[in-house]
């Protein structure tokens, strides 16, 4: 196996972290240096050449290979075990629907989140429990570096460049998690977007930042969903009035209520489609009545469709917590699912 990227010799890690840095390399923090063996080590284990293609960058036309992508998987703390994700997630990027391009270069601030589903999270160790949306395991971690140290360094996307963001979201660290299959009966996101059960995948979606909720005090579902609704519609009001895929995800402690009531993944898109809209009237109650102008009374929802609602289990397991994350723009990107190869 060769490799064609340019090679370095420094002294020590010390002198591999400046380099990197002061080529503008990293995300800010220290990397792992990506040597031949570690990410000929990468390759190996995914079964793909340095030079396989895993998609194109249609705008600039820019080509994104297998070497490429695990170069930076190692700088990120990735093991070979979780290349095969990686790849995936950014086969999925590169889908045209995904808007790869725009979702990156807007002012927006939308970062790229990861969903991993299917038997690959157990052999990689990725956690749905305890602080499911933040550090809650090396591999969900790695994986979300993986993917923007790749954005930097094959797509020069980096602030002030291509990367217009007001002010962005710490999403742009490292953004992925891995839904919780064992302790739930619903189906898996995956297998709800057309994988096959037993295989595994992953979701990518250019998201804003996670909005926490809470709420203990009912055991109706509809009580519960309302609460997820009002989020939506907040956003809508204070950010994009567009609709278009919405992520909601369930901990255990609100997802056994739902379960217990008989209320699938499929109802839940359905109550919150039909419950998450405003009016463009709105917009006047929350200082954009400039906009308004005389369509008022045109009703906007947050969901395009039902099935547009992700719905994932994860997180610790107590707490009436739940959260929603809003898209980027709301249809002009599509959340895309594909298969980890060979998983």
């Amino acid at each position: 196996m060769q490799l064609k990227s340019r090679s370095y010799e420094v002294d020590d890690l010390m002198a591999a972290q400046e380099l990197y840095h002061s080529n503008g390399w990293t995300d800010g923090l220290p990397v792992v240096p990506p040597t031949e063996s570690a990410v000929k080590a990468c390759l190996e284990w995914a079964g793909m050449a340095p030079d396989q293609l895993i998609g194109v960058e249609t705008v600039r036309e820019q080509a994104v290979t297998a070497e490429k992508v695990a170069i930076n998987a190692v700088m990120a703390g990735c093991l070979p075990m979780h290349f095969p994700v990686v790849a995936a997630a950014w086969a999925g990027m590169l889908k045209e629907e995904f808007l790869l391009h725009g979702t990156t270069s807007s002012t927006g601030g939308c970062a790229v989140l990861v969903i991993i589903n299917g038997p690959i999270r157990r052999e990689i160790g990725a956690s749905s429990g305890f602080n499911a949306l933040a550090n809650s395991d090396r591999a969900t971690a790695c994986i979300g570096r993986a993917i923007r140290l790749g954005l930097i360094n094959i797509l020069d996307v980096r602030p002030g460049g291509i990367d217009r963001s007001t002010l962005g979201h710490p999403g742009k660290f490292s953004y992925c998690i891995a839904e919780d299959e064992e302790d739930t009966t619903w189906t898996p996101l995956g297998e709800m977007r057309g994988i096959p059960k037993g295989v595994s995948s992953v979701t990518v979606m250019a998201a804003m930042g996670p909005r926490q909720l809470m709420n203990e005090w009912t055991h109706a579902p509809e009580e519960i969903l309302e609460t997820f609704a009002a989020e939506m519609r907040g956003s809508q009001r204070h950010y994009s009035i567009y609709g278009g895929n919405q992520i909601v995800v369930i901990p255990k402690q609100l997802r056994d209520i739902l379960q217990a009531a008989g209320w699938s993944k499929a109802d839940i898109g359905r109550f919150l489609y039909d419950r998450a809209r405003i009016k463009r009237k709105e917009w006047a109650e929350v200082g954009k009545g400039a906009v308004v102008r005389d369509r008022g009374e045109s009703v906007y929802t947050a969901l395009d469709a039902p099935e547009s609602c992700l719905v994932v289990a994860a997180g610790g397991p107590a707490g009436g917590f739940g959260a929603v994350i809003a898209p980027w723009m709301g249809h002009k990107t599509r959340a895309v699912t594909v298969p980890v190869a060979g998983r």
